[in-house]
């Protein structure tokens, strides 16, 4: 094998189909003469999770032109597309809260740590260098029936069980 500075990479990939995608086209290579290297991330220089093809840097030009009329590389990008998301509208973010005077940012995050306590995923938008502006917490619209009830319960229960639980928390 030629020395490894003396290698170019052909082909690269991470995905599910990376490795066996990785012997076809070594495979293909050294069938037409050239001295292909497949090699796997347990190699120096090689990204954890990816395979990858060198040959010989001389040879890499060469290798490229092949790869190109051999359809290989289209093949590839076939079986590599990216898959469809998620169509539905559960993981658009809706507004829970919204508020602007001086005491909305404070405010927005004390929601904003109830909510996540309760393990609610949330975004909070807003811009601490201008407290003036509006701050808005924003959930998952799956969630969102769960963030006002968390939200609720806790103006419901009052800064007394506030006081309570983080006296519990410093006792404990």
């Amino acid at each position: 094998m030629p020395e490894e500075a003396a290698m170019a990479t052909v082909f690269r990939a991470a995905d599910a189909a990376s490795r066996e995608q990785a012997e076809t086209i070594s495979e293909y290579l050294r069938q037409n003469g050239l001295d292909a290297t497949l090699m796997g991330d347990d190699a120096p220089g090689v990204v954890v999770g990816t395979w990858e093809v060198r040959v010989p840097a001389s040879d890499a030009a060469r290798a490229d032109e092949w790869l190109a009329a051999s359809g290989l590389l289209e093949e590839r990008v076939e079986t590599a597309a990216p898959a469809q998301g998620d169509a539905s509208h559960d993981f658009d973010l809706v507004t829970i809260f919204s508020a602007e005077a001086a005491e909305a940012e404070m405010e927005a995050l004390s929601i904003k740590a109830l909510l996540e306590a309760n393990e609610i995923p949330v975004v909070m938008v807003g811009t601490p260098q201008i407290p003036s502006l509006r701050f808005s917490l924003q959930v998952p619209r799956s969630r969102a029936e769960d963030a006002a009830q968390v939200v609720r319960e806790a103006q419901l229960a009052g800064p007394q069980a506030a006081e309570e639980a983080e006296a519990e928390t410093e006792a404990g």
